[in-house]
């Protein structure tokens, strides 16, 4: 304790710290001054009988049958935040980011495309895609919508109804059934007789499960011809004693020239994309 009074009595009797405590103070005069002096003269109201309440009001439905527009904000904003999650899972994103990825370790260049520019092209080729999808959900369901025709609950179930048709077309019956039998929906009292009777929320891990599984495929036909590459250039690399190089150091020169020269990228895209026609 007499150490720390000590060097409280060193700081207090030091002549900078007493001038920055001057200073202070007089600043802090100053403002008091300017905040009770003109302020109030500032703010003094120029008519006596202005009105400066505030009033905060929210709009009703008036027994319309489209929701207000607070709801309506509300729930774009839902979707806003949702959208990168829509994006990726609800649509071919998923196998086609899994597929690049696949192409990229079987040429062993790393980081060579980047993650920005594979998932740049990806995300292209989804709006190519999903387009149609797309332009049937803005014709079917937000036009109508905008316009008044139809609510926001039925622009909902109708900008749901080609997603879901997407979805189908490109999930297995298997997947489906698994995802069924744990929500215990398919049982024998109650079997599924239509895809009406399927709940989004059964397709949707059934769909994404099924796009990896055929991502996975994809990658591995890409695979074999590199593969044979590796073989060929470590078992020459042992034949002739020179156990000490890595192999990936000399087949990805040629791994990189097949490529170019059977056009991997055209055949690799195009062929993705003819998957989801």
């Amino acid at each position: 304790m007499k150490k720390i009074a000590k060097k409280i009595q060193v700081i207090f009797k030091n002549r900078t710290f007493r001038k920055t405590i001057k200073t202070m103070a007089f600043f802090m005069s100053i403002m008091l001054v300017v905040f009770f002096v003109i302020s109030p003269v500032s703010a003094a109201p120029e008519d006596p009988s202005d009105d400066y309440s505030i009033t905060l009001s929210v709009p009703d439905n008036d027994d319309s049958t489209s929701m207000s527009s607070t709801l309506q904000m509300l729930l774009l904003l839902t979707v806003i935040s949702l959208a990168p999650s829509i994006l990726v899972l609800l649509t071919c994103f998923t196998r086609i980011i899994v597929v690049l990825h696949f192409v990229r370790s079987a040429l062993s260049t790393q980081t060579t495309p980047p993650n920005q520019v594979l998932i740049g092209l990806a995300l292209f080729l989804t709006f190519f895609i999903m387009s149609p999808v797309f332009n049937k959900i803005n014709t079917e369901a937000i036009q109508p919508m905008s316009n008044g025709e139809i609510t926001t609950e039925e622009a909902f179930e109708k900008g749901l109804a080609p997603l879901r048709e997407f979805m189908f077309k490109e999930t297995r019956t298997k997947d489906i059934s698994l995802f069924a039998d744990i929500a215990g929906i398919n049982t024998e009292d109650n079997p599924i007789e239509s895809t009406d009777d399927i709940p989004t929320s059964v397709l949707i891990p059934a769909f994404i499960i099924s796009e990896l599984r055929t991502a996975f495929i994809i990658g591995f036909i890409i695979y074999l011809p590199f593969i044979i590459i590796d073989m060929v250039v470590s078992s020459t690399l042992m034949s002739m004693g020179m156990m000490m190089l890595p192999p990936t150091v000399i087949s990805m020169p040629f791994k990189i020239l097949l490529f170019v020269l059977a056009d991997g990228w055209n055949l690799i895209v195009g062929n993705l994309v003819k998957t989801f026609y």
